[in-house]
This record gives C-alpha cells, sequence and structure tokens, in this order.
C-alpha cells in the first residue's frame, strides 16, 4: 500500500498530537508545552513533553521523540500504515491509495467499519462482565485466593460472565442481533434462532486486547471442575489466535522497562505475575507460539524468554516456540527457554520460592541456540554414527529457518563438531541435498605478488621499441594510507603533505641502478635517483562522508539491515539532525510499509521528496559501492551505530549533570548511561 506523501502532511495537520499520547499518557499543562511521565522508560518525575505548537514529543530523560505516527508506531507497536489508518480514521479522512480498485478499496473500507463495529460491540459486554463481577462474591473470592488485587484486575479488566443461558439479553436490546454471534458472544444453534444463547456462562472473564487497547476477544475460565477449563472467542474478523497476545497491551510499557518480554502459557499466569511483581508477561491465546507472535513481540523489546512447565506437554510446546523463533533470531536479538520443576508453572513457582528464585530461572533461561542442540539431538545417540547422522537431519531444517548472520555460521560449525564432520562438508552435504545454503564465506585475501631476485629488464628503459617489463619486477614504493572523516578527503593519499604532488610517485622500479625519464628529444635515459620528480597534478577527491552518510548508504543499500537494529539504533537514526534524521524515518516507514525494497525502487519513491537530495549524494560515487560480504557490511553498520550511540550517550550525561542539582535521580540516570557507554565501547573493541 503507498500512502501519498502529501496525505500524510494532511493528517498530520489535522491531528492534535496532545490528543494522541494523552489516551496513553496522563499529561499536565506546564507553560507552552503539555508534561507527563516518559512512557518509554520509567521515571519518577516527568520528563516527557508535548508541543501543541510544534506537534511534536520529547524526553529529555531518554531522548525519544516524534509527531503522532511515531508515537502510535513506538508506544502501541503499530506499523507505518496501521498508525495512518488509525489516525485517519479518527479525523474522518479516507486514506487514499493508488495501487487499488474502487471495489476494493470500498471492501476495505467496510471491512475496517465491521472491526470497529465489533469492536464496540465486545468493549460493551466486557463493562457488563466488570459490573457482574462487583456484584458476584463467588467471583471475587475466587480471584483473592489466586492472590489478585483490586488493583490488578482493574488494569486487566477482569470480569465474570454470570449463569444464565441469555445473560447478555439484559445488556443488547436485540439479542438476535447477528453481531452478536458474529463477535463470538452468542452461539446460534443448528436448530434455528430459537436455540441462541451466550457463549460465557458461569466464568471468570479475560477481556483480549489489541495493541491499541480495543477488546477484540475473550478468555473465560471455569470456577469449579467442570470442562473445559479454559473457552475462548472463536475466530473472528477481529480475533485471530496465531496472531494476538494476551496482555500484551497492558505489558508493553513494563517489558520495555524490564528489557525483555516474557511469554507464558494461560492468561492466569500473566496476571498473577503481574500480581507478584513480573508485570512484563504475556501468554498465547490457546495455541502453539507462531513467528507472529513473535514478530509481534520484538516491535517493542530485543528480547523474550518463553517459560514453560517442566513436563512433556510444556516440553512441546517450547519445541513449537522455537520454530516459532528461529526466522526472527537475528544476532542482535535475545530469545531464550525457562523450563520449570514439571509440578510448578510460574504462579505456584513464585509462590513456593519467592521472586528473586523466579528472577534467577529467568537469568538463567536456556538460550536459543542450546535449546536447539539440545532438540535436534533428542533420542539421538551421538556415540554412534547412525545417532550422529539422525541428528544431523533433525537439525538441519530448524538450522535452515534462522536468518543469515553470525550466529548462523557458529552454529553450523557447533552441530559440524557434534557430527564429527567439518563446517564446510556439513554444509555441502546439506546443500546437496537441495536444502540450506551455505552461508557466505569471506575469501582470504589474495598473497601479494613478489618482486623476482633479479628482473630480465631491471636495467632497461620501461617504455620503448623493446618487450614490456615484467610488471612483477614493480611494486609500491609505499603503502597508501586511507583518509577518512577529518577534515580531509576520503580517498587515497600519498605521506607528506600536498598528496603526490611534493614527493614520489607511488611506484618506483625494483632497480638498483635508478630510474628512467623521457628527455625532450623523445629518448629514454637513465635519471639520478636522488633527482626530485616534477610536480603531479592533485587527483580529484571525494567529498568526506561523516557516519550519517555511511549509515544511510549501507541502510539505502541493504535495506533488509533494518529489521536487525534495537529500539536505541532507530532512535539514534531517527534523532540525527535534518535532512538525516527525516530519511532514516522515512526510509523506516517504508521498511514497515513494503518490507525490503531495492535501491532503485527507493530511488523512485524519493521522487520530489525533501530527503531525495541527500539520498542521492550518498549513494552516487565510488564510496556508494557496497559490494562484499553481507556479514562484513553488517560490522561496518553496527560500529557506525555503536560510535552514535555513544557521542548521543555524552551529550545525555552532559544534560543529566546540568539537572543533578536539582534532581537527585539524575546521578542515577548518568551512572547508567556511562554502564552502557562501557559496554558499548566494549563492543567496538571487540568489532574493531
Amino acid at each position: 500500500m503507498t500512502i501519498p506523501q502529501s496525505f500524510i502532511q494532511e493528517l498530520l495537520a489535522r491531528v492534535d498530537v496532545v490528543d494522541i499520547v494523552g489516551r496513553y499518557v496522563q499529561l499536565k499543562k506546564g507553560g507552552a508545552n503539555f508534561m507527563g511521565l516518559c512512557p518509554f522508560h520509567g521515571e519518577k518525575s516527568p520528563s516527557f513533553s508535548v508541543s501543541p505548537a510544534k506537534q511534536f514529543y520529547h524526553c529529555f530523560g531518554c531522548g525519544k521523540n516524534g509527531n503522532a505516527i511515531s508515537f502510535l508506531m513506538d508506544h502501541a507497536g503499530m506499523g507505518f500504515v496501521e498508525a495512518v489508518q488509525d489516525l485517519a480514521q479518527g479525523v474522518g479522512l479516507q486514506v487514499p491509495d493508488d495501487d487499488i480498485s474502487p471495489q476494493e478499496r470500498e471492501r476495505a473500507a467496510a471491512a475496517r467499519q465491521k472491526q470497529a463495529t465489533l469492536s464496540d460491540v465486545l468493549e460493551k459486554a466486557a463493562d457488563a462482565y466488570r459490573r457482574h463481577l462487583r456484584e458476584s462474591q463467588r467471583a471475587i473470592g475466587y480471584f483473592k485466593g489466586r492472590g489478585v488485587s483490586g488493583a490488578v484486575a482493574k488494569r486487566y479488566g477482569l470480569g465474570y460472565a454470570p449463569e444464565g443461558w441469555r445473560s447478555l439479553a439484559s445488556v443488547f436490546p436485540r439479542y438476535d442481533d447477528p453481531l452478536l454471534e458474529e463477535s463470538g458472544l452468542v452461539i446460534v444453534g443448528e436448530e434455528g434462532q430459537d436455540k441462541r444463547y451466550d457463549r460465557f456462562r458461569d466464568r471468570v472473564m479475560f477481556p483480549i486486547r489489541n495493541v491499541k487497547g480495543e477488546c477484540i476477544g475473550f478468555g473465560g475460565r471455569v470456577l469449579g471442575d467442570d470442562k473445559p477449563k479454559y473457552l475462548n472467542s472463536p475466530e473472528t474478523p477481529v480475533f485471530h489466535k496465531g496472531r494476538e497476545l494476551y496482555g500484551l497491551f497492558e505489558a508493553r510499557t513494563a517489558i520495555r522497562e524490564h528489557g525483555y518480554a516474557l511469554v507464558t502459557e494461560g492468561y492466569m499466569d500473566v496476571v498473577a505475575l503481574a500480581q507478584l511483581g513480573f508485570p512484563n508477561a504475556v501468554a498465547t491465546l490457546g495455541t502453539a507460539c507462531t513467528p507472529e507472535h513473535v514478530h509481534k513481540l520484538l516491535r517493542f523489546t530485543d528480547a523474550v524468554v518463553f517459560s514453560f512447565d517442566g513436563d512433556n506437554a510444556g516440553r512441546r510446546a517450547a519445541r513449537k516456540a522455537l520454530d516459532g523463533a528461529l526466522p526472527h533470531a537475528t544476532d542482535t536479538r535475545s530469545i531464550k527457554f525457562l523450563f520449570l520443576p514439571a509440578e510448578h508453572d510460574p504462579d505456584s513457582f513464585i509462590r513456593a520460592h519467592g521472586t528473586d528464585a523466579f528472577a534467577q530461572h529467568v537469568g538463567n533461561a536456556v538460550p536459543l541456540s542450546r535449546f536447539l542442540v539440545e532438540s535436534a539431538s533428542e533420542g539421538c545417540d551421538l556415540a554412534t554414527a547412525e545417532g550422529r547422522a539422525h541428528m544431523a537431519s533433525n537439525a538441519r531444517p530448524l538450522w535452515t529457518a534462522l536468518p543469515d548472520g553470525v550466529l548462523k555460521r557458529q552454529l553450523l560449525g557447533e552441530l559440524a563438531e557434534l557430527t564429527q564432520l567439518n563446517a564446510r562438508d556439513l554444509s555441502e552435504l546439506w546443500n546437496s541435498g537441495g536444502g540450506a545454503r551455505e552461508p557466505a564465506r569471506v575469501p582470504a585475501p589474495a598473497p601479494r605478488p613478489q618482486a623476482p631476485a633479479a628482473s630480465p629488464y631491471a636495467d632497461e628503459p620501461p617504455w620503448g621499441d623493446m618487450p614490456p617489463p615484467d610488471l612483477d619486477g614493480w611494486q609500491p614504493h609505499h603503502e597508501p594510507e586511507y583518509v577518512g572523516g577529518g577534515g580531509t578527503s576520503g580517498g587515497y593519499e600519498a605521506p607528506g603533505a600536498g598528496g603526490y604532488g611534493g614527493g614520489k610517485p607511488p611506484f618506483r622500479k625494483n632497480s638498483g641502478g635508478g630510474d628512467w625519464k623521457k628527455g625532450s628529444n623523445g629518448k629514454w635515459s637513465k635519471r639520478d635517483k636522488d633527482a626530485p620528480w616534477p610536480p603531479q597534478p592533485r587527483l580529484p577527491r571525494t567529498p568526506a562522508m561523516g557516519r550519517a552518510d555511511h549509515a544511510a548508504r549501507l541502510l539505502l543499500s541493504h535495506m533488509a539491515f533494518l529489521e536487525e537494529l534495537t529500539h536505541d539504533d532507530h532512535a539514534a537514526l531517527c534523532a540525527q539532525p535534518s535532512p538525516h534524521g527525516p530519511l532514516f524515518t522515512w526510509l523506516e516507514a517504508q521498511f514497515h510499509e513494503h518490507g525490503p525494497l531495492a535501491w532503485a525502487v527507493l530511488r523512485e519513491s524519493l521522487r520530489d521528496h525533501e530527503c531525495e537530495d541527500l539520498a542521492v549524494k550518498v549513494m552516487t560515487g565510488a564510496h556508494a559501492q557496497t559490494e562484499g560480504e553481507l556479514a562484513e557490511l553488517r560490522l561496518e553498520l553496527r560500529d557506525l551505530l555503536n560510535r552514535m550511540l555513544i557521542e548521543d550517550i555524552a551529550e545525555q550525561q552532559k544534560l543529566l549533570m546540568l539537572q543533578a542539582a536539582q534532581d537527585p535521580s539524575a546521578l542515577e540516570r548518568y551512572r547508567a548511561l556511562e554502564q552502557k557507554r562501557k559496554i558499548l565501547l566494549g563492543v567496538n573493541t571487540a568489532t574493531a
């Protein structure tokens, strides 16, 4: 879907960023701006400012900033198109799309209207269930028995569906309204409309919300021992089990603050964990974890911990979660698996052993790489050739699902060692069967040509009527130095001032009898080896390229690298001064909307865009060539981003030192940033 830039500009002119942010953050007037607690990091004193004049938000604590669209993308986890559609619907605008027919556009509008209508119906039912909970001592007693406080019950919107076949008839004037069936609230029997009845009866209710906070379905749990123990809403136009996660809307801020998402198996696990100090927990909806689940979580964090029971069912669920996580296990993400004792779930474990013990288990969770090897080796006797071959067969589809990168190459070596093969043989074996491609290898540098001991043409002039000299008899007089950054050009320059102008040329003949020169008569003769060379013309130089230019060049050339960046990386790029910051913001929006695109496609999309000149500049000239191993280019980008992050931390530390006298917590934030800076410096050293 292509949204014209003119429409984006009109949309941002119509919406009020204060209203959009105010849906999620409690704002108070403070001078010309509104202030509140930053939703992107934990803080006790407000440093999050929203400007109605600039239609922009900025946090002086963490540096997060942007407009109404970026806020919905960063805070609510929406994609670019989804955020634009959400804002457009609020101000009565129709999102244009030249790529679809009027009939398709009409159908899309009808689908959006149906989704909004169904969400309204479900929200009305959720309000009724919450009222019924306040009136049911039995349901309240159940939650109290599980240790759930009123505050947590309110946060998650917990409710109760009373006994009786048609309790919703008192909520909706038309109990035969088709929307009640379509939303999954009412079941219609085969005998006809007279056999309509409520789906949820005598159950405590867990409303399921999407990332925008809209109610899209329910989960209900019986109070006794009836079956089924848990009952979920069916698939509807607004609810798809394979895409949604229970508790994600409530946990999104805690996930950012804690630095990871904790994935559990049930609604009650999520609520209990939030009560016991782990509000960053979410749960799948009675189905196996899918790649869509993992991708949605990774919008909010780069670290995910799956928590499962230690019994056989828990191991099977973990194995399915591994399949869902593999396509997203890039080198910059952490995905782990936590297995509790067979007799415990997270709730019972914490109550028996305490939060510290559970936190320790989280810290010691099994990394994805180790769990992959364990899963492949399960049931295989690695002491025998047959067992090792069986393990390799199991490992092949798992390893193939991993995205290309350092992790994938390391695992190839580990799996090869277990099979008692070398990595090249294992890769070739898998390739020969039509499976995974062999990862690209960095070619070994070609050996430098060595000068012969005595060139046959060592004492002959280099040109003339005779055969040309052996080029292997010529060696560089010096190694050229690459000059980048600073105030000099990004090309090659000879040592000494003035490039080649006042010194020796880059190549001298390897002979002991001096060099050759051409006289005015056109004849070649020997010249004195100490005589100065005539002045040489200066070579044309490419303008210097800064870090932001290099990062733009790499990302425009290899847009898929955006998928591997952290939230801090994205923030640092988008916060760059204009025109670089807007270019990175635009590029990220294109990625969310279309996925990775070739530079030729991006070039056409940039026609008449404010960032067109910058993009064309960084993608033009010799410096724009990015041929080479992807692993090396990724390391180059990582190094650039780390340096940019270090510079940003230094600026934040300066501000914190100024605030320290009035805000004691500023020093604590300063120390946290210093620790982060040291980690980045360590990464720089390792990749240098």
